[in-house]
């Protein structure tokens, strides 16, 4: 008996040994996220590394936080974004709207339901929608968003959010450019909030 419980503890040992390995020599070995948030980081995360990503995995860890919490943080957005991305333009309007249902000031999901109209030839719809979306962003898009001092402090947002405005501004002549302009966007939007997150976790590491 002495000597079955002596060779558990030295397999458990081995085991704590070679956990605390990896994680110090920052081995990339993916280890499962449990739960509802562990399933939200998961979608987050393979939505984030765009064409990279796995689109139908995101759309997998994202209707799984949904259906257990549609409230849950900004997860209704995030699928709504991935459905659009996949070309599933119905379904990331149907879902969208339950998003802004949640919280009507999203100032995401409203982009990206403008970008969804214009795809579906809703095009008077969506170019109201967008210009009320990238009005939002331009109010809430300062110092401090999404709870980052210094959000972008190299104004490369900025200079988007005004080239956006100035091809809304033209109506629908623009209608192909707006898309790409603001897809664009968005994009730069996905990079700022990674780079941010990245620098954070930075200084949090050397403090």
């Amino acid at each position: 008996m002495r000597a079955v419980c002596r060779h558990r503890l030295l397999a458990t040992g081995h085991l704590l040994l070679a956990i605390c390995y990896l994680l110090i020599s920052g081995c990339s070995l993916s280890i499962p996220r449990l739960g509802i948030g562990g399933s939200y980081l998961g979608g987050r995360d393979e939505f984030l590394k765009g064409r990279g990503g796995n689109m139908d995995k995101a759309v997998v860890a994202l209707e799984t936080v949904v259906r257990e919490d549609p409230t849950y943080k900004d997860s209704l957005t995030l699928l709504g974004r991935a459905y659009y991305r996949k070309g599933r333009y119905e379904d990331a309007g149907q879902i969208l709207k339950r998003a802004l249902a949640v919280n009507n000031e999203d100032e995401i999901a409203w982009i990206i339901l403008g970008l969804t109209q214009l795809r579906l030839r809703e095009n008077q719809k969506g170019l109201e929608t967008l210009k009320g979306g990238i009005t939002l962003l331009i109010k809430v898009s300062t110092d401090g968003y999404r709870d980052y001092p210094d959000w972008d402090s190299k104004g490369l947002v900025r200079r988007l959010v005004r080239r956006t405005v100035v091809l809304l501004s033209k109506g629908l002549d623009e209608r192909k450019k707006i898309v790409r302009a603001v897809e664009t966007l968005l994009i730069r939007l996905d990079d700022e909030e990674s780079f941010q997150r990245a620098e954070t976790q930075q200084i949090l590491g050397d403090q």
